[in-house]
């Protein structure tokens, strides 16, 4: 029931260029390496949206307790299971891109000093590399309907796993339904990656989402530091047959010093075999020194 559930989250395909919101340190690394550091979704920036999903079946589960449920004990169970999990659970790796590649939000979070730039690539070739490592592509969901009506068939599911868990002689006990939950939990952290706060519609986030990665040494696990603790990602190929990073298009970000920062831009992207198949854009935002 849950793959169903996840398999049409991911089934519908970007058509757009995808944009890729990073630094000039983050150019410079990954056009580099043709590499993207997809981090561990309980470490991305915005990674509350874990407790967002955990926020959203809480509420769900309270008013159906709340109605009369045939198994009140396996949705407390299940909310009491989730919580732990979120911070201690397996890994699963993603990474962000973005359909407008010239948001004014995404310059304030990415342009500090002047210093942003977003990726440009086409949607065929991120779908070609996520296929080839068993990644997924999704398109984040933002509206609350959806979002409501995404976590009712979670819920469902748990109630009609529970049941025939139950029936097939599942252990008893306080941990009765462990293995249960352990046997969904691929992809309901999958889910999660692509739930998103309404606040940040405006982002239009498609993320490509790793498999579950229970062990560090199967992987490609590799670490960076961050800023209070080292960060778990994993080095997600980019690069075309020729070994190069095909791009599409460029935006500068807000900067003091238009003219030189593209030149710079252009000669480096140029270096690097990495010309843009539709250029560089300055993204026509005022700069602001901060």
């Amino acid at each position: 029931m849950f793959d169903v559930l996840t398999r049409q989250l991911f089934a519908t395909p970007p058509r757009e260029t995808l944009y890729h919101y990073t630094s000039l340190t983050g150019v410079l690394g990954i056009v580099g390496s043709a590499e993207l550091r997809a981090s561990d979704i309980r470490y991305m920036n915005d990674s509350t949206e874990l407790r967002h999903t955990l926020d959203l079946l809480g509420r769900q589960v309270t008013r159906r307790i709340l109605a009369g449920v045939d198994n009140p004990a396996l949705l407390n169970a299940f909310l009491e299971w989730l919580s732990h999990r979120v911070v201690s659970g397996p890994m699963l790796f993603g990474a962000s891109f973005r359909a407008n590649g010239n948001l004014l939000s995404q310059w304030r979070g990415y342009s500090v000093h002047g210093k942003g730039v977003s990726l440009g690539m086409a949607p065929a070739h991120i779908l070609a590399c996520a296929e080839a490592r068993d990644f997924q592509v999704g398109r984040c969901i933002y509206a609350p309907s959806e979002q409501e009506r995404l976590i009712g068939h979670i819920i469902d599911a748990v109630e009609a796993l529970g049941a025939a868990f139950e029936v097939e002689g599942g252990e008893r006990g306080e941990n009765r339904w462990l293995p249960l939950f352990q046997r969904i939990e691929g992809d309901l952290l999958r889910i999660a990656a692509v739930l998103k706060h309404p606040a940040f519609e405006e982002e239009q986030e498609w993320r490509i989402v790793s498999p579950v990665i229970t062990d560090v040494a199967s992987g490609r696990v590799a670490f960076r530091e961050g800023s209070s603790m080292l960060i778990p990602y994993y080095p997600f190929d980019l690069s075309d047959a020729h070994g190069r990073l095909p791009l599409e298009h460029c935006y500068l970000g807000p900067t003091g010093n238009i003219d030189l920062s593209m030149n710079s831009l252009r000669l480096y992207l140029d270096g690097q075999d990495a010309r843009p198949r539709r250029g560089i854009t300055y993204c026509d935002i005022p700069y602001r020194k901060r």
